[in-house]
């Protein structure tokens, strides 16, 4: 089989290095991929966003099978183009992926069908937003309405930094239009928990919870980034936590979604906080979570390319979804300034790693034989093992040994889920 895979980042990789499992895969093309994925798959130099490209790419290539990982090409209509020109693909079309392409209108969603999450407000007008927060509890969440490369979320603390945030999104754009609505919600307390799904429009079946750290700075400080490490399973994540999200989230989400006319098929990604109330839906995302899915598909048992074709066509209840009890732990290298301003184009040097180790290359180009960083994010260093400190101590030893010299790491990733376990 010829698959095609549409992304150029450390998920990506992750899901390219799972299927290429399955033996029946002969190739697997990365548009655009990157250099680090170059070893893995065949990099082509087609923008994620370039749908016609890809399009034609696909025909011309005769695809049998195509994955659509990012967000903005799923929100764009990638699934749709393709479908349309005879490509079994994996990802949900347009108007499902709405669900993360508009905060508001999954807010609404929520509200609609008595989905649990946070209490808020939509403005369209800074003026109003801006009185709106003079009595607002504080803190105060201030999400921009569309896609932000996972940076669209303000946690404000006082009541100033809700206006600077709300006249940065909405008059200085510095996210673009995705700041021209915004979401004004109650700031929830409770453990965060990320939950992967795949679902076929009717059955559910959720990955291993997984813990993102999206700070960039140890002890949670520093500003959001795309995230700097990962964890699984998650502590926090009961089997007791599991079954309420199940009867009152993740079927009631895509139960909603179907009575919408949205039938939603791929990966499900629920944000989840463990709330004193009981788990609420911080945020929905219409693809694998980047880097949770680093730390997911290592520990699936299953074939991933089998799961995705029984997504994509419907046949999910049939199809076991069975994951390994061991544990895993990300830690993301990023270039020094990440998530702001940063310098690239330094050479990395890779260890030698073993079957319960993985090196995922999220920013990187080739350059001769030579591999250099190209991004915020370059790196993802993986380690499985039975148990989750042995996981996250061997992430880290893996990390210690690569050579970028304008690296950083937090070196607190999974220290919270430890505590708790």
């Amino acid at each position: 089989m010829k698959i095609m895979v549409v992304g150029g980042g450390g998920r990506e990789h992750a899901i390219i290095k799972k299927l290429k499992e399955n033996k029946d895969v002969e190739v697997i093309y990365a548009l655009p991929g990157n250099g680090g994925i170059a070893q893995d798959a065949v990099c082509v130099d087609i923008g994620a966003k370039d749908i016609d490209a890809i399009v034609n790419f696909a025909v011309e290539n005769k695809i049998d099978y195509a994955v659509v990982a990012p967000d903005d090409p799923l929100v764009l209509g990638a699934v749709d183009a393709l479908n349309k020109a005879g490509i079994e693909c994996f990802g949900p079309v347009a108007n499902a992926a709405i669900i993360e392409g508009s905060k508001v209108f999954s807010k609404n969603l929520m509200k609609k069908y008595g989905i649990p999450t946070a209490k808020y407000e939509v403005f369209s007008d800074i003026s109003e937003a801006l009185e709106y927060v003079e009595t607002a509890p504080i803190p105060t969440v201030i999400k921009a309405d569309g896609l932000a490369l996972g940076k669209g979320v303000i946690i404000a603390e006082t009541r100033e930094q809700a206006k600077d945030a709300l006249h940065s999104m909405m008059e200085d754009k510095v996210f673009g239009e995705s700041g021209s609505n915004v979401v004004i919600e109650e700031f929830l307390t409770g453990p965060e928990v990320s939950v992967l799904a795949f679902t076929d429009g009717t059955t559910v079946k959720p990955m291993i919870s997984s813990m993102d750290h999206k700070r960039a700075f140890d002890g949670d400080k520093g500003p959001n980034t795309g995230g700097m490490g990962t964890v699984a399973p998650n502590p926090y994540y009961t089997e007791a936590v599991a079954a309420e999200c199940m009867e009152k989230i993740f079927l009631p989400t895509v139960k909603a979604m179907k009575a919408e006319g949205r039938e939603f098929r791929g990966c499900l990604y629920f944000g989840l906080m463990i709330t004193p109330d009981g788990p609420k839906v911080i945020e929905y995302n219409c693809r694998f979570g980047d880097p949770e899915t680093q730390v997911v598909l290592p520990l699936l048992e299953s074939d991933l390319l089998t799961v995705m074709k029984a997504v994509s066509s419907g046949k999910l209840d049939g199809t076991e979804v069975k994951f390994s009890d061991k544990s895993a732990c990300c830690v993301i290298l990023a270039s020094k300034g990440y998530p702001t301003k940063y310098q690239s184009g330094f050479e990395l040097t890779l260890p030698a790693t073993d079957s319960d180790t993985e090196i995922y290359v999220a920013g990187a180009k080739k350059d001769g034989d030579k591999l250099l960083s190209a991004g915020g994010r370059v790196l993802g260093i993986t380690a499985v093992a039975d148990d989750l400190k042995s996981a996250v101590a061997k992430a880290y030893e893996t990390a210690d040994k690569v050579g970028f010299e304008n690296g950083f790491c937090r070196r607190d990733i999974g220290k919270r889920a430890l505590e708790e376990a």
